[in-house]
This record gives structure tokens, C-alpha cells and sequence, in this order.
């Protein structure tokens, strides 16, 4: 009997120390697998960029935009496609910038869609954008960062499913945006929000008033990382229309504000409509065309119908205000592109003699 007892004794021993070998093979298997969230942190600044301060510092001074000189700029330029996009199709190297070079342009718009920035990550959508400010600041260009979206941020309604945004997302967009720029000259603009519709009302409802705060706090966030860079305010009506400024114009200074004056905007006489509904805030801001374009149909001369693009060049640059066309791509519309052979569209063709005047 004595013999079992010890024999017993024995085996629940080696039981007992096999249960616990296991216990912490388990438990280090599972604090290897375990997501380390203790560990996460936001982004930080990175490291300083020798090429930052290489191009002039844009500055606002009255109702134009100035270098460190004093020199007013009135910018000329285009925007791009997303670069995720151009990136899965295989053309995000510096040859498209050089090209939009070619075209004669300044600026370099770059529309930033929500849906793109969460599929690829902030972190690697970020080396997106340093390749493309690298690119800029060697050919002599500026970039304007937009966060593309459309629709009313504040009920969080959009146009489509690319489009869908929260204010929180926006907020942190604008916030890993200025922390990781700052200082850097070649980013001349923040294009806050493309552009605000309700949609005559299927996007639901928001006021001046609340869009107006809306991007006053996004305006504060980001001076606490870069009180350099120049944001940019669209008005409503997909970034037409500009007539709250008369009442309410955003607190805060050192901004510009933004029109997107398509031809589709208002019906003719155009050019006493673009006075009314943007034109008249350029005598008091600056004011930049952020977006505009136009197709040329078969039988329309090479400025588009009825000549809108010698018109509303002609307009934007008597009143002090640059402008940039929509796209150079061969698969957003209006198109400047015609294919990836870099051949130009017939809009593409005028936008790059206006730019070479």
C-alpha cells in the first residue's frame, strides 16, 4: 500500500508539471499571436526632409497669394487622380509629374479619397504622397492635398460608397496630414473638403452656419501641427457657390477659399453669374478655381461649346484668381489625357496653351 501512495504521488507530480509546462506554452503562444495594442501609436512627425524649404514659401497677404518675396502667384495647374489609383494601374512614377510639367503647370492638386486611405492604411498612403511632394519640389511645382469626398460631412451622407467619410476620420485625415508636413514649402494648400452638397436634399440638410464651424475646427487642428500651410474652404453646391461669404466668412486667417465654375453651373450669360456667385469674394480673398474643365464634342471649337474655356480663363485671371483643370487622367472626366501615351485630349490641348500665355 505504501508503493501505491508514492507511485500515486509520482504521477500526479509529473501531471500537475506537465499542466503547468503547458499553461505557459499556451500562454506564450498567445502573447505571440496577440494583437499589441499597448504598443500603437499615432504617427509621428517624421524625419526633417532636405528638400522642404527648397521651393518659396507661399504665404496669403490681403486677397492674393504671395511668395516670401512679395510676389503674387496666380497659379495655373491640374489635378491628378487618386494615386492609389494610378498606382494600381501602374503609372505612379515621376514621368506623370514631368508630363503635367510639360503642360506648363504650378500647382499639382491631389485628390485623397477616403475610401483609398483606409484600403491602403495612413501610414502607406503617406508614402504615396512623399513620393509625389519629392517629385514637385525637383520640377518646380506646388501641391495642393485634397480630402476627396462629396456630400454633407455633417449628417455623414455622400454621393457614393468612395466618397463615405465621418467628421472623425476628416479630423484625423487633417491631423496625420499637417503633423507629417510641416515645414515642408512645396505643400502650399490643404483643400479641406472637396466638395459639400446635399444633393438638393437627398444628402439631407446643413446650414452655413455649421459648415462654417465645421471647418474652423478643422482649421484649429491643424495650426497646432503647421501654421504654414494654407487651408482651403469650398462653398456649397459641389464647391460652386460662395455668396455666404458676404455674411459669413470663415473665422480665421491666412485661408483662400475655393469654386469649381463647370460650365453645368449656371445656364448663359456666365460671366455675370460667376461675379454673383464667387467672382465678388475674390476682391475681399484669395480665391483659387480648385477644379473646372470641359469636353470637346464633336463640331465644338478647341475651347469647349459656346467657348467656355477662353471665357472662364479670361474671367479667373481678371480677377486675380488661379485655376486648375480636372483631370489629367485618360479615365476621369473631363479628361486631359486621351491614354496613358501622355497624348492630350482637345481640352487638354487648350488648358496647356492657356498655361504656356
Amino acid at each position: 500500500m505504501p508503493r501505491i501512495n508514492k507511485f500515486m504521488k509520482l504521477l500526479l507530480l509529473l501531471i500537475m508539471t506537465t499542466a503547468s509546462s503547458q499553461g505557459v506554452h499556451a500562454q506564450s503562444t498567445s502573447l505571440n499571436n496577440y494583437h499589441a495594442w499597448w504598443k500603437e501609436k499615432y504617427l509621428q512627425k517624421p524625419a526633417k526632409n532636405p528638400k522642404a524649404k527648397l521651393l518659396p514659401l507661399i504665404i496669403v497677404k490681403g486677397n492674393k497669394f504671395v511668395n516670401a518675396g512679395g510676389e503674387t502667384i496666380l497659379f495655373r495647374g491640374v489635378s491628378i487622380a487618386d494615386p492609389d489609383k494610378i498606382y494600381h494601374e501602374g503609372h505612379w512614377n515621376k514621368l506623370l509629374f514631368e508630363k503635367a510639367k510639360d503642360m506648363g503647370v504650378m500647382l499639382v492638386r491631389i485628390p485623397v479619397h477616403p475610401a483609398a486611405w483606409r484600403d491602403r492604411s495612413p501610414l502607406k498612403y503617406l508614402s504615396l504622397l512623399d513620393s509625389a511632394v519629392s517629385w514637385c519640389t525637383d520640377l518646380g511645382m506646388y501641391v495642393d492635398i485634397d480630402w476627396h469626398s462629396i456630400g454633407n460631412l455633417e449628417m455623414e451622407l455622400f454621393q457614393d460608397a468612395m466618397y463615405n467619410t465621418t467628421l472623425k476620420e476628416t479630423y484625423e485625415f487633417w491631423q496625420t496630414i499637417a503633423r507629417h508636413f510641416t515645414g515642408n514649402n512645396t505643400v502650399a494648400f490643404y483643400e479641406l473638403f472637396n466638395e459639400p452638397t446635399t444633393y438638393r436634399g437627398q444628402l439631407g440638410n446643413i446650414s452655413w452656419s455649421t459648415w462654417k464651424k465645421i471647418n474652423e475646427n478643422i482649421i484649429q487642428l491643424i495650426r497646432t501641427f503647421d501654421n504654414e500651410t494654407i487651408p482651403l474652404v469650398a462653398g456649397f453646391d459641389w464647391a460652386y457657390d460662395l455668396t455666404p461669404l458676404r455674411e459669413e466668412p470663415i473665422n480665421a486667417i491666412g485661408i483662400g477659399y475655393v469654386t469649381h465654375p463647370y460650365p453645368n453651373k449656371r445656364s448663359q450669360p456666365w460671366e455675370p453669374k460667376w461675379e454673383e456667385d464667387f467672382g465678388f469674394a475674390a476682391q475681399r480673398y484669395p480665391v483659387l478655381a480648385t477644379e473646372m474643365g470641359f469636353n470637346v464634342r464633336k463640331g465644338d471649337p478647341e475651347d469647349g461649346a459656346e467657348n467656355y474655356g477662353t471665357r472662364i480663363t479670361k474671367y479667373l485671371e481678371n480677377n486675380g484668381i488661379g485655376w486648375l483643370a480636372w483631370n489629367f487622367d485618360p479615365e476621369w472626366g473631363p479628361q486631359l489625357l486621351s491614354s496613358w501615351d501622355y497624348e492630350l485630349t482637345g481640352s487638354g490641348k487648350f488648358f496647356k496653351a492657356a498655361m504656356h500665355k
